[in-house]
């Protein structure tokens, strides 16, 4: 323990998904992301322990058997060559020319987005109130990242549309990931909305393979060129495409709601990002640092170790705290103060090493778009009033609002969008 009664930088937790090492510095955070003894590797065994499926019969175990099975394809929880071989096949949708042709339609969706927003809420403006007020995760942060990823993957999901099945999906997933005790209700819905997601992107498989495309200009279409090569299964494909909806999707979602409330908090900060708008790749990297969307990964130890004088053992699940890490006052400055002009080096909330987030170039896209968006449309946004404070999602794992109620006076540009 700390000198300030806060936990040291390891610690054993009994209760944390049926008993974890939590390891919470940055220095052996990022040493362990990068450790290849600190394995992925834990879908089935992190399935029944933290369901309490040890204490069950047998059958219980195999309800959750589809579960297992394709969580364990996932490249989230591969480890060596398999992870290697599927990161390879994925990584046709994040290079940097897939995300440069990415950009003008994910400004386009955002575009989209805010457009609905002002024609909504315009209304409310008369000659006496000038301002609108609005909830920016219902509005933007919620079904942005869906639609994003829908295009990426060139599935046809329109914002008026069914992108709510895909962000219920991943909501019901993340209820279950996103706890240190779940129960075997969570997991059964977890495994219910993963089941409907594959579902349902095997029939989009299925109708793709009727009408192949000769040079595919999607993430799906390039998976399925890659499994026609025996590069992946099919098995695998689908176990993918699932693992972008649902990680992808809370990633990025929280991501622009802490990020805009940290902002919004800061509001000297907010107005330099507006008088310099090209400060914001690197502000995002401070926003990434100060409030990080995913606040652990797990890993399994496959084999025994000594790490800060205690003794850990091979199958031991070690969580990697990145929120604490982020927040080392050893490795940064005032850490619990933002500072979007801040350089001491790399966050950790995409991780490190083989298992960084393969989608991170692609979340700070999104975010960067949005924010300038946001800048272009309602440059003096604001907290709504104390009486309407943010609503925070009760999640260990994944750090969010559920609500984000915002006040801003519209711009000329803005106010055009309400006669289109």
């Amino acid at each position: 323990m700390r000198a300030d009664g806060s936990p040291g930088d390891l610690y054993w937790s009994k209760d944390f998904c049926g008993g974890a090492w939590i390891l919470r510095d940055y220095d052996s955070v990022a040493t362990a992301l990068r450790d290849p003894r600190f394995s992925v590797r834990r879908a089935t065994r992190w399935i029944n322990s933290s369901a309490g499926l040890s204490a069950q019969s047998n059958e219980q175990r195999q309800q959750l058997q589809p579960f297992k099975r394709l969580l364990s394809r996932s490249l989230l929880f591969l480890d060596g060559r398999a992870h290697q071989r599927l990161r390879r096949a994925m990584q046709a949708g994040f290079h940097a020319g897939a995300l440069q042709q990415q950009r003008p339609r994910i400004a386009a969706i955002i575009a989209q987005l805010l457009q609905g927003l002002v024609q909504r809420y315009g209304q409310q403006i008369t000659d006496s109130e000038t301002q609108i007020e609005f909830d920016f995760i219902a509005e933007v942060a919620r079904p942005l990242p869906a639609l994003v990823i829908a295009d990426l993957l060139g599935i046809d999901v329109s914002a008026e549309q069914d992108d709510h099945h895909f962000i219920d999906a991943a909501a019901a997933i993340a209820a279950f990931i996103g706890s240190p005790t779940p129960t075997l209700d969570q997991a059964e819905a977890a495994q219910e909305a993963l089941l409907e997601m594959a579902s349902y992107l095997e029939q989009v498989i299925a109708d793709r393979q009727h009408h192949p495309s000769l040079t595919p200009t999607d993430l799906i279409g390039h998976l399925m060129v890659a499994a026609q090569q025996g590069h992946l299964s099919s098995l695998e494909l689908v176990a993918q495409c699932c693992t972008l909806l649902f990680a992808g999707y809370e990633t990025t979602r929280h991501l622009l709601g802490n990020g805009l409330l940290a902002l919004l908090q800061h509001p000297a900060q907010w107005q330099a990002l507006c008088t310099e708008p090209e400060q914001l790749p690197s502000a995002l990297r401070e926003l990434l640092r100060y409030d990080s969307p995913v606040q652990y990964t797990g890993r399994r130890l496959t084999e025994d170790l000594i790490l800060h004088g205690q003794s850990l053992q091979r199958g031991d699940l070690v969580i990697l705290h990145l929120g604490a890490a982020n927040r080392d006052p050893q490795r940064f400055s005032a850490p619990d103060q933002l500072d979007i002009h801040r350089h001491e080096g790399p966050h950790l909330a995409f991780g490190s090493g083989p298992h960084v987030c393969i989608g991170a170039a692609l979340t700070a896209l999104e975010a960067e778009l949005t924010l300038r968006a946001v800048m272009r449309m309602m440059p003096d946004v604001k907290l709504a009033t104390p009486a309407q404070p943010p609503e925070w999602q009760d999640h260990a794992a994944y750090r969010g609002l559920q609500k984000l109620p915002l006040q801003a006076s519209l711009s000329p540009e803005a106010i055009n969008l309400m006669k289109t």
